[in-house]
């Protein structure tokens, strides 16, 4: 069997020339600092009905099966972010989560979808600051990036010069994208400029590092409030923006990612810019993950299905698509326990 991905360059780094980001026909550049303008703010409306009609159908709309499935779970191995938060978390569990993240897929499985070329890798290695020079030698040579999550991650509410200090570190410390979170309350206050001077602040302590902006979605309370964090977040120059730390009661959900990604293409279509989006949390089976690549298709197009524009923020989906990848070669489904993260 021969199978191709999406694309032929499933996470291998420098396989084929990136491709160009447009959305109806213009070309976009990437994300950039711009004067916060409070009207764009203040004239955002989500019909919240309309919202989560629209997700509840989604589901529903396709049918992906056999090679194309297995095209499109190999599509979201490349746009993953391997990720351990954990309280417990230690060097080795790191090291091995690095050695997964540089192979992803048993060998077996890799011989037999015939993808030995791709050379197939995850999109970065998500940790906590403590552990990103452990994750930058484990990963010397894979080309993977290291995200580390800073600025008072979860909670976001540590004094301001301490989350950015933060920040300086962990890119000292070899991390090329930085994960940050938001002050919820300034959101609640409609505290737009002292929210955008926030973030504005992350971009510049994170320097040349990419910059994921988590709104922590799941306590703004309406998807108004989602859609405003979201055009602000972009405004100051965030590079991506993300649902969650993961932490919350509430994580990714459908509703809460059209809301963001519509954001997205709006602010693309009035600034010629292009921002990324990272769910993060609760996404664990590979069925969730063909539902998220198949809205970032439709609402944003084929440039949003790289990992320069998206990112699952999980680790337990692995195993699962790991599974459902091993039945499309052989026909049997193995138990969770034979396809281990860390």
């Amino acid at each position: 069997m021969s199978l191709q991905p999406v694309t032929s360059a499933a996470g291998a780094a420098g396989a084929v020339q990136p491709i160009p980001v447009v959305l109806n026909g213009r070309a976009l550049e990437p994300n950039r600092r711009i004067p916060l303008n409070v009207d764009w703010v203040e004239q955002v409306r989500v019909n919240t009905s309309a919202v989560e009609r629209r997700a509840a159908t989604h589901c529903a709309r396709r049918s992906i099966k056999k090679e194309e499935q297995a095209a499109w779970l190999l599509r979201a191995i490349a746009c993953m972010d391997l990720t351990t938060l954990s309280g417990d978390d230690s060097a080795e569990r790191v090291r091995r989560l690095c050695a997964k993240a540089r192979n992803p897929l048993q060998r077996h499985i890799v011989e037999g979808l015939g993808i030995e070329d791709l050379h197939l890798t995850v999109g970065a290695v998500c940790v906590y600051h403590a552990f990103v020079e452990t994750a930058v030698k484990a990963l010397e040579g894979s080309g993977i990036p290291v995200a580390a999550v800073s600025a008072g991650f979860p909670a976001g509410l540590s004094p301001l010069a301490e989350r950015v200090e933060e920040i300086h570190r962990s890119v000292e410390a070899g991390a090329s994208e930085i994960d940050i979170v938001i002050t919820r309350a300034h959101v609640f206050g409609g505290e737009w400029q002292a929210l955008y001077d926030e973030i504005a602040a992350f971009k510049e302590a994170a320097g040349p590092a990419h910059l994921k902006a988590i709104l922590g979605t799941g306590d703004l309370m309406t998807l108004r409030n989602v859609a405003r964090a979201s055009w602000v977040a972009m405004m100051a120059g965030a590079d991506f923006i993300k649902t969650s730390t993961g932490k919350e009661a509430v994580n990714a959900t459908l509703p809460v990612s059209f809301t963001m990604v519509r954001a997205i293409r709006d602010y693309a279509e009035r600034t010629g810019m292009a921002v990324g989006f990272k769910p993060a949390g609760g996404i664990r089976t590979a069925k969730q993950a063909l539902d998220w690549l198949a809205m970032m298709k439709d609402e944003l197009g084929r440039p949003w299905l790289e990992p320069s524009l998206f990112r699952f923020g999980a680790s337990g989906m692995l195993a699962d698509i790991e599974r459902q990848l091993e039945h499309h070669v052989t026909g049997r489904y193995s138990a969770d326990y034979r396809h281990p993260i860390a």
